[in-house]
């Protein structure tokens, strides 16, 4: 018996996510996908292909990304079976990433009949925050000066 076993659950849809979901398992179909590009990694400055697939459900719509291998796996029209995936933000819009733990397998019925295309969560903006905006290691006084935390 392995030492984790995902239970089985109903899959989410692309809708009820938001920009903090994790462990993701979700049906999704590929409604477009970009042509691949080369980036450079910033840790060993190695060069990998990166593409962005449109991909949803009858409630929404959201980029999904695609490095290496698995943009050649994914064709547009397929239905895609998601586990282990995660939103994350990219440029401040949000973005279905599988990392290094998550994966994908091609489904060869789909239960998926029309994509929300209205509901894109990717064209959605959010804002990052600095720690200096949010207070950060700083803080005021009871006369409104700024100073430092000491410890």
């Amino acid at each position: 018996m392995a030492a984790y076993e995902e239970e089985e659950r109903a899959p989410v849809k692309i809708g009820d996510l938001n920009r903090y979901s994790r462990r993701v398992y979700t049906v999704v179909k590929v409604v477009s996908k970009t042509e691949p590009r080369e980036v450079s990694s910033r840790i060993d400055r190695s060069t990998h292909r990166v593409a962005e697939a449109l991909v949803g459900d009858e409630t929404g719509s959201i980029y999904l990304t695609l490095w290496d291998d698995a943009i050649d796996q994914v064709e547009v029209g397929q239905t895609l079976s998601i586990r282990n995936a995660y939103v994350n933000l990219f440029r401040g819009s949000m973005r279905l990433a599988l990392g290094r733990f998550g994966s994908f397998e091609v489904l060869e019925e789909s239960p998926i009949e029309d994509v929300n295309l209205d509901n894109n969560l990717s064209s959605k903006r959010f804002e990052y925050w600095r720690s200096s905006d949010r207070g950060g290691d700083s803080f005021r006084d009871r006369r409104g000066r700024r100073g430092r935390r000491r410890y």
